[in-house]
C-alpha cells in the first residue's frame, strides 16, 4: 500500500482465491485522490505462516474488525474479484451494523452471491486435480507452473484452500447493501455469465450499474478498469456516476473462482 494521507478517500481491494496483495500491484497510482490498500488472506504473501481461511463468513468478521479498526472518516469502498467479491460482500454486511458499511461496492468476475450453491463435500470436489483443471480454464495460469514441485507445496495448499472455502459458502436473498453497487465482468469470461453478474442488482438499496469489459475472467490484469472506478465513485466535486443498466434474472449457478 502506499499511503496517501491527503487523498480524500479509501479503496480496499479483495484477492481472488488463490490471490494475494500483488495481484493489484500499482493500483495505488491508478486511481485519482484515492488511497489504496489490498486485503491479504492468511497462508500467504505476509501470512504464510498462518493457516489458510475455511470459513468465508468467520474471514470477513475479521477483516471488518481491521477495517472499522483503521477507518479514518474517509469514504472508502470496496472493490473484490472473484472469490474477493463474496468476502467482500460479507465484510460490508459486517461493517453495516455498525454504521461502518462502504460508500460504494465494486463486484468484478462474480456472480451474485445468493446464486452460490454449496457443494455437500468441497474437499472431494476441490482436490489438486480439479483445481489445476479450473485455473487452466480460468485463464492467467500456466500449465507448466503446476508441476512445479514448489509450486505444489507453497502456493497449491492455500489455492486449494480457497476454492474449498467459497465451495462450503452460501448466502440467503434476503441480504443487502444500503450503498450503490458496481459490476464488472470480462466479456469472454468462462466462469461468469453476464445475466449472472447482472443478479447483484437484488443486493443493493442504493442503486446498481452492470459494465461487461474486453477480456476474460482476469481482464483487470490485462487493463485495470481505473476510469471506470473513478466514473462510478467521484471524487469530491466531480460529477455523479452515469444511468444504471438493466439487470436480467437468470437461474442459480454454481462455481468457484
Amino acid at each position: 500500500m502506499e499511503h496517501r494521507p491527503f487523498a480524500g478517500r479509501r479503496l480496499i481491494c479483495f484477492p481472488h482465491a488463490g490471490g494475494s496483495p500483488y495481484a493489484f500491484r500499482g493500483w495505488g497510482s491508478g486511481i485519482e485522490d484515492c488511497e489504496v490498500h489490498t486485503v491479504c488472506y492468511p497462508g500467504r504473501a505476509d501470512r504464510m505462516a498462518e493457516t489458510p481461511p475455511h470459513d468465508l463468513r468467520a474471514l470477513a468478521e475479521e477483516i471488518a474488525d481491521e477495517v472499522r479498526s483503521g477507518a479514518d472518516g474517509r469514504p472508502t469502498a470496496f472493490f473484490g474479484h472473484s472469490m474477493g467479491a463474496m468476502v467482500a460482500f460479507e465484510t460490508a454486511l459486517a461493517l453495516q451494523g455498525s454504521g461502518d458499511g462502504p460508500s460504494h461496492f465494486f463486484a468484478s468476475g462474480a456472480r451474485a452471491p445468493h446464486l452460490m450453491v454449496p457443494s455437500a463435500d468441497p474437499r472431494r470436489t476441490w482436490d489438486d486435480a480439479s483445481v489445476g483443471a479450473a485455473l487452466l480454464a480460468l485463464g492467467g495460469t500456466d500449465a507448466a507452473i503446476l508441476e512445479n514441485p514448489l509450486f505444489a507445496e507453497v502456493v497449491m495448499p492455500y489455492i486449494k484452500a480457497d476454492f474449498r472455502m467459497l465451495a462450503a459458502y452460501s448466502c440467503p436473498e434476503e441480504k443487502f447493501l444500503d450503498c450503490p453497487v458496481t459490476v464488472l465482468v470480462g466479456a469472454d469470461d468462462p466462469q461468469v455469465g453476464t445475466d449472472q453478474a447482472a443478479r447483484w442488482r437484488e443486493t443493493s438499496r442504493a442503486g446498481f450499474s452492470l459494465h461487461t469489459l474486453p477480456g476474460g475472467h482476469f481482464y483487470l490484469s490485462d487493463a485495470a478498469p481505473f476510469d471506470l472506478i473513478t466514473r462510478s465513485w467521484p471524487p469530491a466535486g466531480s460529477p455523479g456516476p452515469g444511468t444504471s443498466l438493466p439487470a436480467g434474472t437468470p437461474g442459480p449457478a454454481t462455481g468457484c473462482g
